[in-house]
């Protein structure tokens, strides 16, 4: 779910790209951000294992409708739990 690219000229979306190309995980994630900091639209592409892309899903999932403060404060075991 959610794998995608928005325009990034959209002054309302933010891009973060994370991983190591050399090891052969990267993610893109953006959000798209309404004007009380609430993520109306969250996309991702992932370029790695399975787990890697399954949890690129995941967390765009667990940030749509929430602030960006909490989308900050979600971690990495958290998603790994599910």
């Amino acid at each position: 779910r959610n794998v995608g690219s928005m325009d990034v000229k959209d002054p309302n979306v933010g891009t973060g790209i994370v991983g190591a190309p050399a090891c052969g995980d990267v993610m893109k994630l953006q959000i798209k951000v309404d004007d009380n900091g609430k993520i109306i639209e969250a996309k991702f592409k992932t370029f790695g294992c399975g787990s890697a892309i399954a949890s690129s899903s995941l967390a765009t999932e667990w940030i749509q409708g929430k602030t960006t403060e909490y989308a900050g404060t979600i971690k990495n075991d958290q998603i790994a739990k599910e």
